[in-house]
């Protein structure tokens, strides 16, 4: 199996090199050359596994001779032992063909512990066999940050540095980046915006002399690792609901694109996707693109649902690769129309192939809360305000058969005020999470400047 960028002209890397790479030195993203298609039989064949099970099967086409069999489980079943429910991503009914996928039953709450706790696992398994140290750089609206220093704290060969937007992600997030101890993590808060970590983040691989210096690899999920992992519970869930024989639609609370551009993978395997529905808060610029062909940025307004306050979505490269027919030049036009002019226009050609695929809708402020408090009365399930953004946009899709599998992607207690101010109920972190409000802060204010980032970092990993 082999990679390949999105902007065509970078070298062409194996899945380990992907993955310890990141971003590619053409400033695009690697994707498979190939995706690898499971046959109906199978799909029908994962029924009945437990998810570390599924997740082998699913995963395993993809990574090539980097892992043995063995070696492949045994870092499966290490990234999902900390997971508080057996199901891993357990299914629960809020409606006659409406489903939630949960899939914050993770270290830190949130769905990005799939991939970060998977992707935790592998880099100490490759840094062990060959004895190098990386330095990971990665920018958080919230959630992904959090994951990373839960799944690399206290590793060896690893220095771990998220930026994150100070004062625009929840107590929670920021004090599950900030409490812990282990040398080896680094909580950065960024006075700008998450746009603002994330092309920081960017500038940083780009900048190959200090790339080269501090061995520096990445796990946003710009990391093609991230999305691998996030294609199971796809599978898992569709296979509970009787696929391969009935098809299945979902609908994906998104700012960066990365989950969702997972659902497209698993239906390129062959998963049989109905529908994949985008959802959107206020900062809708995958909503307009997908509805009017422009991709333009219009500034990022603070929200409830903060993990999704993004305008550059950077997993959306994927996608217009796949639209324009892998046409790595097009899509490195495109790229560089948005950081020069702050937008492009999608062609005609290209725009109707992701049409064939994917839907779109958004979730006002008040619409999400709606969604809570509505979804609460009628069902007893608390949503966060990420979830309940895909609820509402699931809820407004045209009526179907086809069974609707929205995802939960953080547990509430991530974001009490605004489920308080739904509902009138704050919700209560796990006993497990019960003292983080305790627990002492160690965390470093910073300008949105790319040298002081960068000397910071030099200053402060290991040698």
């Amino acid at each position: 199996m082999r990679y390949v960028s999105t902007r065509g002209q970078a070298p062409v890397l194996t899945f380990e090199e992907a993955m310890l790479t990141g971003l590619a030195r053409d400033g695009g993203l690697y994707v498979p050359e190939t995706v690898p298609e499971m046959a109906p039989a199978e799909i029908a064949g994962l029924a009945g596994l437990t998810y570390e099970e599924a997740a082998f099967r699913v995963m395993r086409p993809f990574i090539g001779d980097t892992f043995a069999d063995a070696e492949f489980e045994s870092i499966i079943a290490r990234a999902y032992a900390g997971f508080g429910h057996t199901a891993r991503a357990p299914l629960v009914q809020i409606g006659a063909n409406h489903f939630l996928l949960e899939l914050f039953h993770g270290p830190t709450l949130a769905f990005k512990d799939f991939a970060m706790q998977l992707i935790g696992q592998l880099f100490q398994a490759a840094l062990e066999r060959s004895g190098n140290r990386v330095t990971i750089v990665g920018a958080t609206s919230g959630d992904t940050g959090s994951a990373a220093i839960e799944a690399f704290r206290g590793l060896d060969n690893v220095d771990v540095f998220i930026l994150f937007p100070e004062g625009r992600v929840s107590e929670v997030q920021r004090r599950q980046m900030t409490t812990p101890a282990e040398a080896n993590v680094h909580a950065l808060a960024v006075r700008g915006d998450f746009d603002d970590c994330q092309a920081r983040v960017k500038d940083m691989f780009n900048h190959f002399e200090f790339r080269d210096r501090v061995a520096l690899a990445g796990v946003n999920s710009i990391n093609w690792a991230r999305v691998l992992a996030q294609v199971v519970y796809y599978f898992t869930s569709a296979i509970s609901l009787g696929a391969p024989h009935r098809s299945v639609g979902f609908t994906v609370p998104t700012g960066n694109f990365g989950d969702i551009f997972a659902g497209y993978i698993a239906r390129r395997m062959g998963l049989p996707v109905e529908r994949l529905v985008i959802a959107t808060n206020q900062n809708d610029i995958l909503h307009r693109a997908l509805s009017g062909g422009a991709y333009e940025t219009h500034g990022v307004t603070p929200s409830i649902s903060p993990s999704m306050d993004i305008q550059v979505s950077s997993n959306f490269e994927r996608a217009l690769f796949e639209a324009y027919g892998r046409d790595g030049a097009a899509v490195a036009q495109q790229m560089q129309a948005l950081k020069e002019q702050g937008g492009f226009t999608i062609s005609q050609g290209a725009l109707q192939a992701l049409r064939e695929v994917f839907a779109s809708g958004r979730a006002s402020e008040e619409e999400t809360s709606a969604t809570i408090r509505a979804t609460h009365a009628a069902t007893g399930e608390i949503l966060c305000p990420h979830s309940a953004v895909g609820v509402k946009v699931a809820m407004d899709q045209p009526a179907s058969a086809t069974p609707m599998i929205t995802l939960a992607t953080a547990h509430p207690a991530k974001f009490p005020d605004a489920v308080e101010a739904a509902t009138g109920l704050r919700p209560a972190l796990p006993n497990r999470m019960a003292d983080l409000y305790e627990r002492a802060e160690r965390v470093t204010v910073v300008d949105n400047d790319l040298g002081a980032i960068e000397s910071l970092i030099e200053e402060r990993r290991a040698s």
